[in-house]
This record gives structure tokens, C-alpha cells and sequence, in this order.
């Protein structure tokens, strides 16, 4: 199949595109004229099965590449049933407004079909894509234009395109027009059947290789030929779109079917609330896994042992259970109504109480669990971070830590070592199994509280932690992302004086940028099954981190990473003078040790301190860091 792509754009002397093809192909489109770029391409449709998806590159005469916004453009080649393809294209710059209309919490949940083309695929030499974000539920858009087969401009009988989801779409047979034709898209509501209105500008032109751009020379039209149109997006005013939100931790969604704390079954209630009053968005705090020890302190939602695992205390057991293992509830119901009596939530007793409910109920469930093929599909989807998540929580709950370099065993991470462990015929399998099962319902459950809120319109939104916790099963599988060496924080400020030292390992992007992001893209895919726009916390990581040496404890002794350093001469340029030591060190003289310490000054000298020749003083090396000296 022959096809060639036809890019409007006017380039300036030393700018160019690429066109984008699968598996990294690039293909240079050379100048046609001044309003037109052109690549020719042969295509075996065959390799092509589901489609040929592509897009475009724009090249800067700086040399800088611009990917475009959303590569949506996909030919069903076996589908469109041609010979020869002419397919007109704009490009969509990542910039334009209209852009942020097509991202999924603004596309609309319930698609309204007007009417399908009465065009047979095989007779229709026009295809017509637009795309025309945030119509209202009863408007669709039309087309019409010059000649019979446009209704000549009749608004009271236009065009209907059909919603194919990411464009409006309808297909003509104009073989028996005369050319040239112009067209222009309009609004038409599908509940009074009535036309609104054309879109804004003028006419816009209908350009094939049958009338080409360059000598508008006209050819006939053969049934083994298709023009594309891909219009980009309707010109239609943008409406001042507003809407509000609520931002909630689940854990605080208690209800009176949950087990002491909020549970992903309880989101259906607030999306019906929110649905009332009108909202149109529910944000959620991280609900990754945080448990690290089991006690309170994992409650920091911030600090996950796993990037992608959801946290088991958000599973509501008696979903888990059924009605076939509902008996095993019963000993815990008293527990159940005392948890959700407390004004607060008990971390500890309701993540206990959990577990002891989940290890019964696996054991009556393995057995059909393992088989199921449903979970087979979720596990082989997911494997790469929950397979290794599952061992190490084993891991950490047998040797008492998630710190894996205190491990007697595995403290490295090696795959084959974590296949073995994974056979169902290992003597452990049943405890690592556990893990597994957990998220496995825990994913159902999350999935269908995400299936409900959006059959009622409403969008969910996820909290993505910007840092990893160190002690993590990311850290423990791939520590070469990170480093190691280097805690992650926030520099003073009004609310945090010395700073921020929030303890976590800071990342290795040239190391990430190597395999193409890969995890970060991984972490986005795991989010999208249930979310349709996420939070990145303090996304201003992903430009410069505030990076603290892991001697220090407070994030006053941190700097940014990267950064542009102040140089000597700049410091003396501005009258101040530069002295290394008295900048960079701590300064301690006889006067701060008495204005410090008082009459203990003598005592601190000479337990902590050495005397330098010039009045000052130096830690001892074994006091020389914040780390070192920290109390307690």
C-alpha cells in the first residue's frame, strides 16, 4: 500500500519533521510547498494488523526535537480497504489549550451514537476526522460544503460524524463531485435536532493528490484510493470550563461496613455524595503499601515500600471472604464494631486484625485462586513489580526489617533466586502466595470503586510520591536508579526553618534515562488502571532535587542538585570576601561557646572540641557531622 502523508505546516529555512512510526522508525518529510510537508511511504497492511499507529517530530533550527501532544492518529489499513492513502495531517504542538480536553478526566463516560455512516468502506473516497473536546451530552458534531454529497451547505440535513472516541469521524464517496470542494464542521444537537452553528475561520479546503497542493492539477478519482483528513481539533470556542473536587485520604472514609479505617468499598458512598453536590473530581492521598514494621509509624502514606503495591489496609475482608467463607468472620465481628467505634483509627490493631482474617482465608481459598484466569492474567500483566514485592515482604517479615542489607539471606537481588521462590512447589510459596492474593483482591476492589465513580461521571485522581522510601522493595530490586548516598529534602523555609531531611534516596536519571524511563513509565501505567489524572509530589524533582549528604540530619545542610554554584570571585565581587572555612564550616569561637553553654563552655571545649591556632575551633573527628553528634 502506498500512502503518502501530507503535514500542514509552514516551516521557517533550517526547520523540519520526522514522521514516527513503531519501534522507533523515523522518516524525514521534505518540503512540498509552503504550506505543506510530504513523506511516501510503501506499507505491507499485513504487518500492520491493528493498525499503524504515528505521529510527528518537529525540529527546531537549534536543533532541539518537539514531540507532539497526543500521537492519536492510527490507520486501520485493512480496514480502510484502499490501495492508496493520502492522508492530510496538522500538527498538534504539546502547547495547545484544546489538548488539555482530550486527557481522560475530561473525557466524557457515557458516548452518545448519532448515526453511522450510510458510506460502504469500500465506496467512500473521504475520511474525516476532528476532534471537538467537551461538547455537551446531546451535541454531536456535522460536516457540510460544497456539492451533493456535502448537502450543499443544508443546515437543516447536515453531515452526522460518529463518535469513534478520540476523533468524530464520517466517510463520503465524492468520486462524482467536481472539484475544488470546501467544507466546514459544525454543531448539531441530537435532542432538537437542530444545527448550532458552523465552527470559526474560513472554509476549509478539500486538498488530495487527485487536486494536488502544489499545481491543483485534478485527476480522477479511483475506487483503490482514500484521502484522509485529519483536522485536528473543531474551531469552536473553548467554554470557561470550571469544576470543583475533594481531596480525601481513604483512610478516613469509615464507614459502617469497614474493618476500623476507610477501605477502597467505601469510595462508591463518596462518589455518590459527590455526585450530589455537584463535584466532579475525588482526589486520593498515596494509598501505596507503606509497612515497613507494622507499627504506627508506617501511617506516613509518603514513605511506601513499593511504588506499585496497593496497602493491605484498605482490602475489606468480607468482600475477600464472600458468602461461601463468611463463617470466618464471625470471631471478629465484635472486633470489627469496636475498631469502628474509636474516634481515630487504630493502625496497628486494624492491620493486624486483617492479616489474621487474610492468612484463613487464603488457606480456604489458594487452591481455586491459583487457577483462576483472571488473577493469571493480572500476575503476568503486573509481574515485574509484583512478583518481587511479594518476596520481599516475605523476606521482611522474616527477618524482622525491610532494611534488606540486615538480611541473613537474598539482601541482593537476583531474579533467579526470586523464580525459585516463586514455584508453588516451594516450601515457602504459601506465605509469599499470601502477598500476592492480598493485592489481587485488593486490585479488584480498587478497580471497581474506579468503575463506579466514573459510571456516575466522576474522575479520579492519584498522589504520586516523588521519592522512594530506602528501604523499599524499588531500592531492593534496582538500586542502581537511585542514590543511595544521598537523602532527598526541602530547603528552609517559612514553615521549616532548617529545612527538610525527608530520608529518602534521591534518583540516578542518567541512569533512568538509559532504558527510557522504563520504571517511571511502569509507575504511570500501575496508577492509570484506576486513575485518570495523578498529583507528583513536589514534581519539581523531576528539574533539581534539594540533595542532603547522608551525614547530615537536617536539610539546612543540603544544596540542589543540579545547580549553578556561586563562585569565589562573585562573593568578592559583592564586597563579602571569601573564607572557605568560616563559610562552609561550623564557626565556633570562645564567645559562641559562652553565649551557647555558659559556665558548661570549658566542659563542651574539651570533651567535643579541638583548639585551632587561629581562636576558632574544630569538632572532634568523631562529633565532625550532624549524624554524629545527633541525641538519642
Amino acid at each position: 500500500m502506498k500512502i503518502h502523508f501530507y503535514l500542514r505546516y509552514a516551516t521557517k529555512f533550517g526547520e523540519s519533521f520526522s514522521l514516527c512510526l513503531p519501534n522507533g522508525v523515523r522518516h524525514p518529510l521534505e518540503y512540498l510547498s509552503d504550506d505543506f510537508c510530504i513523506a511516501s511511504l510503501d506499507i505491507n497492511a499485513a504487518q500492520y494488523p491493528d493498525g499503524l499507529a504515528y505521529s510527528y517530530e518537529f525540529h527546531t533550527v537549534d536543533g532541539l526535537t518537539k514531540p507532539e501532544a497526543d500521537p492519536n492518529r492510527r490507520l486501520n489499513l485493512v480496514d480502510l480497504n484502499a490501495d492508496a492513502l493520502d492522508v492530510y495531517d496538522f500538527f498538534n504542538p504539546m502547547g495547545l489549550l484544546e489538548n488539555v480536553f482530550t486527557t481522560q478526566p475530561f473525557r466524557p463516560r457515557a458516548v452518545l451514537r448519532i448515526e453511522k455512516s450510510s458510506t460502504k468502506h469500500s465506496q467512500a473516497t473521504h475520511v474525516f476526522r476532528v476532534k471537538a473536546p467537551l461538547l455537551k451530552p446531546d451535541e454531536t458534531i456535522c460536516l457540510l460544503g460544497h456539492g451533493k454529497a456535502l448537502r450543499n451547505w443544508d443546515t437543516a440535513a447536515p453531515i452526522l460524524l460518529k463518535n469513534t472516541g478520540a476523533w468524530w469521524e464520517t466517510r463520503l464517496d465524492l468520486s462524482e463531485e467536481e472539484f475544488p470542494l470546501s467544507y466546514k464542521y459544525g454543531v448539531w444537537n441530537a435532542r432538537t435536532n437542530k444545527f448550532l452553528g458552523f465552527e470559526e475561520g474560513g472554509n476549509r479546503p478539500i486538498l488530495t493528490s487527485h487536486q494536488s497542493p502544489v499545481t491543483n492539477h485534478q485527476s480522477p478519482i479511483t475506487n483503490h484510493q482514500l484521502s484522509i483528513l485529519h483536522d485536528n481539533f473543531a474551531r469552536l470556542p473553548l467554554p470557561a470550563w470550571k469544576g470543583a473536587g475533594v481531596a480525601i485520604p481513604v483512610f478516613s472514609l469509615r464507614s459502617k461496613k469497614s474493618w476500623g479505617v476507610g477501605e477502597f468499598t467505601d469510595l462508591p458512598l463518596l462518589a455518590d455524595w459527590s455526585k450530589s453536590v455537584g463535584l466532579k473530581l475525588i482526589q486520593l492521598l498515596p494509598i501505596n503499601d507503606t509497612t515497613a514494621t507494622y507499627t504506627w509509624k508506617d501511617s506516613y502514606p509518603y514513605a511506601s515500600i513499593s511504588a506499585f503495591a496497593l496497602h493491605p489496609i484498605y482490602v475489606n475482608v468480607e468482600e475477600v471472604a464472600g458468602k461461601k467463607h463468611a463463617a470466618v468472620l464471625k470471631p471478629f465481628l465484635k472486633k470489627q464494631k469496636a475498631l469502628n467505634a474509636l474516634e481515630t483509627v487504630d493502625y496497628e490493631a486494624v492491620l493486624q486484625t486483617k492479616w489474621d482474617i487474610l492468612r484463613q482465608l487464603y488457606d480456604l481459598q489458594k487452591a481455586d485462586w491459583i487457577k483462576d484466569a483472571d488473577y493469571q492474567a493480572y500476575y503476568e500483566s503486573n509481574k515485574h513489580w509484583l512478583a518481587p514485592y511479594a518476596v520481599f515482604c516475605w523476606l521482611r517479615d522474616t527477618n524482622g526489617t525491610s532494611d534488606f542489607s540486615q538480611w541473613s539471606k537474598h539482601s541482593k537481588f537476583k531474579q533467579a533466586e526470586i523464580d525459585k521462590l516463586l514455584t508453588p512447589t516451594n516450601k515457602y510459596f504459601d506465605q509469599i502466595g499470601l502477598h500476592l492474593f492480598v493485592q489481587w483482591h485488593l486490585h479488584l476492589q480498587l478497580k471497581a470503586a474506579a468503575d463506579y465513580a466514573h459510571a456516575h461521571g466522576l474522575s479520579l485522581k492519584g498522589d504520586i510520591p516523588i521519592g522512594i522510601y530506602r528501604y523499599s522493595c524499588d531500592a531492593w530490586v534496582a538500586p542502581d536508579l537511585y542514590d543511595m548516598n544521598a537523602q532527598a529534602g526541602a530547603p528552609p523555609d517559612d514553615f521549616a526553618e532548617k529545612g527538610q531531611n525527608w530520608g529518602f534516596p534521591t534518583y540516578n536519571w542518567a541512569k533512568m534515562k538509559a532504558d527510557g524511563f522504563a520504571w517511571w513509565k511502569q509507575r504511570f501505567e500501575q496508577m492509570s488502571l484506576y486513575f485518570d489524572a495523578f498529583r507528583i509530589d513536589h514534581i519539581l524533582g523531576f528539574f533539581r532535587i534539594w540533595s542532603i549528604p547522608m551525614e547530615a540530619v537536617e536539610g539546612i545542610l543540603g544544596q540542589f542538585i543540579p545547580a549553578i554554584p556561586v563562585t569565589e570571585e562573585e562573593f568578592r565581587k559583592a564586597g563579602i570576601g571569601f573564607d572557605r572555612e568560616r563559610l562552609c564550616r561550623p564557626y565556633i569561637t570562645e564567645a559562641v561557646l559562652h553565649e551557647v553553654f555558659d559556665k558548661d563552655a570549658a566542659q563542651v571545649a574539651e570533651q567535643f572540641l579541638v583548639a585551632r591556632p587561629d581562636g576558632r575551633y574544630s569538632f572532634k573527628p568523631e562529633f565532625d557531622t550532624q549524624r554524629e553528634i545527633k541525641p538519642g
